[in-house]
């Protein structure tokens, strides 16, 4: 067989991206990842027809792929300055960011984000007494907290006004209590808020103020930190992408703003969906990355630890770009 020339492959790359429904599928990508049968129902596409579609999008390295149990999921490939055609590559993506989906599939997007979040806010509201029980099996925070608390007592920030996402039974919210005038604690789920105030009550922390609601809530009563936090959370969150987006938004513009979040890298025990209802079998650290420096972050450090049942922690702390 004889090989394919530069123009070949670049032809066979072109070709991958001249369709106007692969675009807007590089678009939802874009956003994080989903398996056939949703982007089937996002865009009504026959699954015969949408594997089709992403078999050419994979093919030509603009999707890739991982598995989470019988499910593939597709995301938008992550590019390498090395690859070929990489700077083609990455204004096509900055051209498809720029479009606009149409309004069904639109809707439809945000009906599923809306789905994923029911099922997460269900598990907690139904699980939130054995939740660290739950949570144990995979990582409990006496396993990470101290390298957790120590990477707080480092970060050179205001200590004026911090916020955390999703502080579940608020084992978090003691030290930041501690370091910070004011604490904000945002939780989807009520009954985890009534484990968080339990707490608080037993610890005497009266600084500290829980609301039951998202980023989205912080947005619309243009509330503002120095320091945020989401600590083993992202897994759980329909659309982590959009956590950067809103936290971009809520840091206080100046240089010592600080996000950090501590998550799971990447595995493969499906069994933790069911057990502690996550969404996502973690995250790889450049996908992070991506998200981060797309919604206007920048790294400032990084620290990673291995826990002795195969787990992975990745503990990342961005900062805004423009500040």
């Amino acid at each position: 067989m004889n090989k394919q020339t530069s123009s070949e492959i670049l032809a066979i790359h072109s070709k991958a991206y001249a369709d106007p429904l692969r675009l807007n599928i590089l678009k939802v990508l874009g956003e994080g990842s989903f398996g056939v049968l949703e982007l089937c129902q996002l865009f009504d596409v026959k699954q015969p027809s949408m594997s089709h579609h992403l078999k050419i999008l994979a093919t030509s390295r603009l999707a890739s792929t991982h598995r989470e149990g019988n499910t593939i999921f597709y995301q938008r490939a992550l590019l390498n300055p090395e690859d070929d055609w990489f700077q083609l590559t990455t204004e096509l993506f900055s051209a498809v960011d720029n479009l606009l989906l149409p309004e069904t599939a639109a809707i439809r997007l945000q009906e599923l984000y809306q789905v994923r979040a029911n099922s997460a806010q269900e598990f907690f509201n139904k699980h939130a007494a054995e939740f660290k029980e739950q949570q144990d099996l995979i990582a409990s925070y006496e396993q990470y907290g101290e390298t957790l608390e120590s990477l707080l007592d480092q970060i050179p920030t205001a200590k004026t006004q911090a916020m955390e996402i999703g502080p579940g039974e608020g084992a978090f919210l003691l030290p930041l209590a501690s370091a910070f005038d004011q604490v904000i604690g945002l939780d989807v789920s009520q009954a985890m808020l009534d484990k968080a105030k339990q707490l608080l009550e037993v610890h005497d922390v009266n600084n500290v103020q829980l609301a039951q609601g998202t980023t989205e809530l912080a947005k619309q009563e243009n509330i503002t930190a120095d320091f945020i936090s989401c600590n083993m959370v992202l897994h759980h969150v329909p659309a982590p992408k959009e956590i950067f987006n809103d936290v971009a938004k809520l840091l206080t513009p100046n240089t010592n703003s600080r996000f950090l979040i501590t998550d799971l890298c990447r595995h493969d025990q499906e069994w933790a969906k069911n057990s502690c209802g996550d969404l996502w079998l973690g995250f790889e650290p450049e996908e992070l990355t991506r998200w981060a420096e797309q919604a206007g972050l920048i790294e400032d450090q990084s620290q990673y630890l291995g826990l002795r049942n195969g787990f992975q922690i990745q503990f990342r702390i961005f900062k805004l770009a423009n500040s």
